[in-house]
């Protein structure tokens, strides 16, 4: 999906049709401590995107003004909406085909092969395109290739509400000039390193050797290596079961003050229950707790159960037992004030 939240709220809000939108955190006129969610097309020229600090994005939304630009419209997320939109696509796509998995709120990877070759296949992804407009109002762009790898790299590159095709004899040609940072697992630190040496295209990648490419990059190495070729064997999954659900919140100002965190602790353990029960687990057998400082640096603490029953009381306390440690000496003996907090239950399970 192109842009996915914005364009809903767009749709929400004709006004907002052609302006510069971001969904995220409150930018609080600079002083917001969030992150932007997603930003549509106008905004990204403003160099804009998803997960930059809202802080920024707000400064470039002031700089933008300031060169006659139109100011950004910063938006809070309603999940809600995006979800129900979200469940109207899935089903779009299930009329054209029997196997779908949906990887997140907006990317979905579904079953062409049953189709005769390429040019029907195209014809079914132009139908899909027209249906999500007609009926969602709002595009998508769709990549069709020989696996979900290829599949998704030829998504990204005829954006917004394109449709790319990489077949196996254009692999290269459609590769070779890409920037690094298209091949899934290749993030900005990795890109960053990778640059340092002179390895910016994926051409250039593909001249390292797989024992070069463990060496620098460890476990990721190997599948990288095999990534820049186009290699990629992963099925179709058309259920995932959840695994884990978590909430985090960064403070208004980093703080150490056990008032004010222990309360953000418990709203979050609050906020994590309701979620667990409304999906309809019954027990978990881990929980996690992510700590991240005002220097940025994050730690984490857990502690692993034998399926204990979903139980808030019980979740309240053994997260607040985990984050009391970081407020005095014994995992903070620098008394470092914290920025974020965070937790997660894991290893989720329902009765039967």
């Amino acid at each position: 999906m192109d842009s996915f939240f914005a364009s809903l709220e767009e749709r929400a809000s004709p006004q907002f049709k052609g302006k510069p939108i971001v969904v995220g955190s409150d930018p609080k006129e600079g002083k917001g401590r969030g992150v932007v969610s997603t930003a549509n097309y106008l905004a990204r020229s403003y160099g804009i995107h998803s997960a930059m600090p809202i802080s920024k994005a707000w400064r470039l939304s002031l700089q933008a003004q300031g060169d006659g630009k139109e100011p950004v419209i910063f938006l809070p997320s309603n999940f809600s909406l995006y979800e129900r939109s979200s469940q109207e696509v899935l089903e779009i796509i299930r009329r054209y085909s029997s196997c779908v998995e949906q990887g997140s709120i907006d990317e979905f990877y579904f079953d062409l092969s049953p189709y005769v070759d390429y040019v029907q296949a195209e014809v079914v992804c132009q139908n899909i395109k027209k249906a999500v407009l007609s009926e969602e109002k709002v595009t998508c762009s769709i990549g069709i290739a020989p696996n979900k790898l290829l599949a998704k790299i030829a998504t990204g590159l005829n954006k917004p509400d394109g449709l790319s095709v990489i077949k196996e004899e254009g692999i290269r040609e459609a590769l070779d000039s890409l920037c690094i940072n298209r091949i899934p697992g290749i993030g900005p630190k990795t890109e960053e390193a990778l640059n340092k040496i002179g390895i910016v295209l994926i051409k250039d990648l593909m001249k390292l050797s797989e024992l070069e490419l463990e060496s620098m990059l460890h476990n990721a190495g190997k599948a990288i290596y095999h990534k820049v070729r186009g290699f990629d064997d992963s099925p179709l999954v058309e259920s995932r079961e959840l695994q884990s659900i978590g909430e985090q919140s960064t403070f208004e100002n980093d703080t150490i003050e056990p008032e004010i965190v222990i309360p953000m602790i418990i709203k979050l353990c609050d906020d994590v229950f309701s979620r667990v029960k409304k999906e309809g687990f019954s027990s978990f057998g881990k929980i996690v707790l992510a700590v991240r400082f005002s220097d940025f640096k994050t730690f984490s603490s857990s502690k692993s159960f034998l399926n204990q029953f979903m139980d808030i009381g019980i979740m309240k306390k053994e997260f607040l037992k985990l984050i009391l440690p970081y407020l005095d000496k014994r995992k903070n003996p620098l008394m470092k004030k914290i920025r974020l907090v965070g937790i997660r239950v894991e290893k989720l399970d329902k009765l039967t």
